[in-house]
């Protein structure tokens, strides 16, 4: 559910900590602490801080966006996997999405489209999808990432596949599709992954 500023100061009362102040500690102790359990943990936090939309001027001011980015290059899954939920959560505002773009997103997060985690090839896809601007879609919509939703349209698994299918159907062209289906039989850069586990 949403927040308002006035159920915020309800909620923390006249001298409790503000949130801001709130998401500005868990910043901190995501840069500060060297415990990955810890990492984890304040990273989800913060993602879901990202969820509700009064938080994003704050999260904006902390720059959480280049931090949520940051993980996407992450070794450790858990962190990529928490990074994206932010970013996902965060992409459909005009100012975090005009961020998101400026700061190369789309690249890096189409680069998660290969993992084999599902949670985070679903992030990836949504992200991607909520970054769709008349300026970004040829980006987003490039042969190497249609070809990928082509291949993921026909998994076994039903989430990956209904989603794919929504991608293919919804932000490209029937042209875009036809010309991955005729070059599957050439190597493809973000294609030749292998399907997440279930």
């Amino acid at each position: 559910m949403f927040s308002k500023p006035e159920q915020l100061v309800r909620r923390t009362g006249k001298k409790g900590l503000g949130r801001f102040d709130y998401l500005q500690q868990l910043v901190t102790e995501f840069r500060e602490t060297g415990a990955t359990e810890a990492k984890e943990q304040v990273l989800a936090n913060l993602a879901n801080f990202a969820y509700d939309p009064i938080n994003y001027e704050f999260l904006r001011k902390l720059n959480v966006i280049d931090l949520f980015l940051d993980q996407l290059s992450e070794e450790n899954t858990n962190f990529v996997r928490i990074g994206l939920g932010g970013l996902c959560n965060l992409a459909l505002d005009f100012e975090n999405k005009d961020y998101i773009l400026h700061c190369g997103g789309v690249r890096i997060v189409a680069a998660c489209l290969s993992s084999r985690d599902e949670d985070t090839v679903l992030s990836a896809i949504s992200t991607l999808m909520f970054l769709v601007t008349p300026q970004s879609k040829p980006e987003i919509t490039s042969p190497d990432i249609v070809a990928c939703m082509l291949q993921f349209s026909r998994s076994q698994n039903t989430r990956l596949k209904n989603l794919a299918t929504i991608f293919l159907e919804d932000y490209c062209t029937p042209e875009q599709v036809a010309e991955a289906t005729n070059s599957e039989s050439q190597p493809i850069i973000v294609g030749n992954i292998p399907l997440p586990q279930t």
